[in-house]
């Protein structure tokens, strides 16, 4: 750990802390959303990695950004790389349909 952590005394409430945390979430979460906004429209070559958690009529795979797409299953298979145009976002991910 670090010095301070090592050293000094913890004089930070947990009201605090917990304030902090939330204050940091909820701007993580503003900025991912923006980014992921600002992808609609845009084509990403995406690996297809499996099944998307609410339906086993799509798809998921990742970016070459790391960013999770959930798209129609169309003929594709786990292990395929495709191109996706993004449609919609969430600050979680990025919704498309395949373009080949």
């Amino acid at each position: 750990g670090t010095f301070a952590a090592r050293h000094l005394p913890d004089n930070v409430s947990e009201e605090v802390k917990v304030e902090r945390l939330n204050k940091i979430i909820a701007l993580q979460n503003s900025l991912s959303l923006q980014s992921n906004l600002d992808d609609i429209g845009k084509t990403f070559e995406v690996l297809v990695e499996g099944y998307s958690k609410r339906s086993r009529d799509d798809f998921y795979g990742r970016t070459s950004q790391n960013k999770v797409v959930i798209f129609p299953k169309s003929g594709t298979k786990i292990g395929d790389f495709v191109d996706v145009k993004i449609t919609r976002a969430t600050g979680a991910s990025l919704i498309g349909e395949i373009t080949r």
